[in-house]
């Protein structure tokens, strides 16, 4: 008589367009293997508008949508809310693995919530650190938390799985597999060359692409950063400011405020997930707080300066791809300057390099699982 192998119930959980950027393949690379795979989506929603461009872009349909942003939102609040939602998905799933991704709340409280239901969890990108549980604010606490209740630990890169050993993790639940953001990011420069992105107003001057949008640079950070982009677009004629603004009313506010209607600073509402990849590709140097692209950029040979003092990915520093300047407005302006004006110092940053991944981290993540 033939035995049949009952498939793996995976449950995804997700909250926030970064995660479901990195999730995207993964899911995809699970999805194609209907033998030994029974998938769930949940999203939380944690970011509503942004989350769901992506979920469009990759044609994702979420099975359960728990739909918990909610105007302002606090963390505690928001964490209350999901490890009440999450633990009711889990009783009525019932799986065997539950994967989540990164650093956000919503994977962190998916985590503890399956810890409570004895389910084992996955993460996808563990053991990067910064060794300061305020920066980045509240991720780096969020990682370590997750790191301590998962059971298989998908490191991104070799500084990553020393981490975790460092933190006692047994060789045997980490796996280097990369970074799942290049496998998207290979996706949708595929989907470029298919379906050009058609944004006339971009013109000939020289992109500085901006995002900035984490907590540990609310107030006095982003005002520096703001006085910042003011003068570089005042100083340099060739220049012009592009930043897709976050909807969290204390980023845009301030910065409508302080920036709105400057010459050669564009602001805009945040872009879907592609034409971001299109931006960055169109872009001449790029200023971020953002840890997924600080991955993303020197993948499409672009110079990124990091609006942070320090970061969870350091291998973008060491490869030389990839600069710590912090907030302080003349340290950014001095940083920026050198590069528009540096040719030989612009061509030391501007090589694609990628010490982040080759994009086979989905599949690598979706055969660990399969043997688990």
């Amino acid at each position: 008589m033939q035995s049949f192998k009952r498939k793996k119930r995976v449950l995804v959980v997700f909250g926030t367009r970064p995660e479901a950027v990195k999730l995207a393949p993964v899911i995809a690379a699970l999805k194609s293997n209907t033998r030994d795979f029974a998938v769930t989506v949940c999203v939380t929603a944690q970011h509503r508008h942004m989350l769901d461009q992506v979920l469009t872009l990759f044609g994702i349909r979420p099975d359960i949508d728990l739909d918990l942003m909610t105007h302002d939102q606090t963390l505690a609040g928001l964490s209350a809310k999901a490890l009440t939602a999450v633990t009711g998905v889990l009783e009525g799933v019932r799986p065997d693995w539950v994967l989540v991704q990164g650093d956000t709340t919503t994977a962190m409280i998916a985590s503890l919530a399956a810890f409570y239901q004895k389910i084992p969890v996955a993460h996808v990108e563990a053991g990067l650190r910064t060794l300061d549980p305020y920066r980045p604010f509240p991720e780096e606490m969020n990682r370590r938390v997750i790191g301590t209740l998962a059971q298989i630990h998908f490191a991104p890169t070799g500084r990553a799985v020393s981490a975790l050993r460092r933190e006692g993790v047994s060789q045997e639940k980490i796996f280097e597999t990369g970074n799942t953001v290049v496998d998207a990011l290979q996706h949708i420069a595929k989907e470029l060359k298919k379906r050009p992105v058609d944004l006339a107003w971009m013109n000939g001057y020289r992109l500085v692409l901006v995002t900035a949008h984490r907590r540990e640079n609310f107030d006095e950070p982003l005002a520096n950063i703001c006085q910042a982009l003011a003068q570089i677009a005042q100083r340099y004629a060739d220049v012009e400011v592009i930043y897709p603004v976050h909807l969290n009313p204390n980023v845009s506010e301030p910065v409508k405020q302080m920036l709105g209607g400057r010459a050669r600073i564009r602001l805009i509402p945040p872009v879907e997930y592609r034409e971001m990849v299109y931006l960055m590709k169109r872009s001449y140097l790029i200023l971020t707080d953002s840890g997924g692209v600080q991955e993303e950029a020197p993948a499409l040979g672009k110079p990124v300066l990091v609006m942070r003092d320090v970061t969870e990915r350091p291998e973008g520093v060491d490869a030389g791809v990839a600069r710590l300047v912090g907030t302080d407005t003349n340290r950014i302006v001095e940083e920026v300057s050198t590069l528009l004006e540096d040719p030989e110092a612009y061509a030391r940053m501007a090589r694609a390099v990628s010490p982040y991944g080759d994009g086979r981290a989905s599949k690598r993540i979706a055969e660990v699982l399969r043997r688990a």
